[in-house]
């Protein structure tokens, strides 16, 4: 019995060494809040963009813009069928985006229907490419959310016809084109665009200064992207050409 006290004595001392004299273990911090997956900035410089992820506001929206949400279609004015697709939040209030059953979204769906005249766009307009339905499909199947980012941006060789006209075409030219462009106000092509750029209107709408109609239209739509915004800065500057 005696014996039986001496070695629990004993046990005792050694793990109380142990516990003051053992250096203190190393953990991984504990992070509490975001826990989506997706970076969160925490350097002011941007996100970066996942390649894995789709981004609405840089890979979605512009398809919708260049081909759905024009005049006489899905713009906030026509709005056909009540479906607007001119941003996320209308996209999504009006497309009717299934996340449980991503390919029986009406927004899906109509992009590959077999009647040329039932497709989405139209016919005469050609039916959007393969790589661009299957994007789609994609932003649903993650949730179609609204994710941002900051791609690297080439702003060493900026022109009319590389830069700043592909910008305008898939950002502008859906509301700003045909018989009844937005505004009165066509940018389909330099001249329509210079117009703009002489009398401030193109600047001051996509920086959303005040006394001009901020663009993407409605107010309260997010600013296009700023490499976007610089491209097209760097190009007035150097004196707006048609190069």
């Amino acid at each position: 019995m005696q014996l039986k006290k001496i070695l629990s004595a004993i046990g005792f001392a050694v793990l109380t060494a142990a516990v003051l004299y053992t250096p203190s273990c190393q953990r991984e911090p504990v992070y509490i809040g975001d826990n989506s997956g997706y970076p969160i900035d925490t350097t002011g410089n941007g996100i970066p963009c996942n390649p894995d992820s789709v981004y609405f506001n840089q890979q979605i929206l512009p398809i919708l813009t260049s081909n759905c949400a024009m005049s006489g279609c899905h713009d906030v004015a026509s709005h056909e069928e009540g479906v607007i697709l001119n941003n996320y939040q209308n996209t999504r209030n009006t497309g009717q985006i299934s996340l449980s059953n991503p390919a029986n979204s009406k927004l899906y769906k109509v992009l590959n229907d077999d009647d040329p005249e039932d497709r989405m766009p139209p016919a005469p307009m050609s039916a959007l490419p393969v790589e661009q339905r299957a994007l789609i499909l994609k932003w649903i199947q993650q949730g179609a959310q609204n994710l941002s980012c900051e791609a690297d941006c080439d702003t060493s060789n900026v022109k009319f016809s590389s830069s700043v006209l592909p910008i305008i075409e898939s950002r502008c030219k859906g509301c700003h084109s045909g018989s009844s462009p937005q505004g009165g106000i066509a940018l389909t092509n330099y001249t329509q665009v210079k117009a703009t750029v002489n009398n401030g209107s193109l600047w001051g709408s996509i920086t959303h200064a005040g006394g001009f109609t901020a663009m993407p239209y409605p107010a309260g739509n997010a600013r296009i992207p700023e490499c976007d915004i610089r491209k097209i800065r760097i190009w007035i500057d150097n004196g707006s050409p048609n190069d």
